[in-house]
């Protein structure tokens, strides 16, 4: 069954300002999309918002220039995953988004790795 193409203007859009990390597939998911690069989700778009993906390394970056988490509710209780929404500015151009894209990835590529293991106590 084949997938029925992207034609969303904004997802469309946010593909173009991922590009800089190499082809951008976007996936619609939950009635949003889905943005990975190498299989790996590096942003979602909900809400007509764009969310990049972060961690503890790279969120505080995304809240020193006033990014807002990506948050729901579900059971009646406000629940959050690691996305932020990049500065304002970076919505202008794939070159203003770059650095910021590339911190999504950061997140992305170290989400992959396996959780080190702890030492066994004696």
């Amino acid at each position: 069954m084949a997938t029925k193409p992207i034609t969303d203007p904004f997802a469309l859009h946010a593909c173009e300002l991922l590009s800089c990390l190499g082809p951008v597939k976007a996936t619609r998911m939950f009635g949003g999309y889905g943005l990975a690069v190498d299989g790996m989700n590096v942003a979602i778009i909900a809400w007509d918002t764009l969310f990049l993906k972060t961690n503890a390394e790279t969120a505080p970056r995304f809240l020193a220039e006033g990014a807002r988490a990506f948050e729901y509710e579900a059971r009646g209780k406000t629940m959050s995953l690691h996305y932020h929404t990049p500065p304002e500015e970076a919505l202008e151009s794939p070159a203003l988004m770059a650095p910021w894209a590339r911190l999504a990835l950061q997140a992305a590529v170290a989400a992959r790795q396996p959780a080190p293991r702890r030492a066994k106590r004696p």
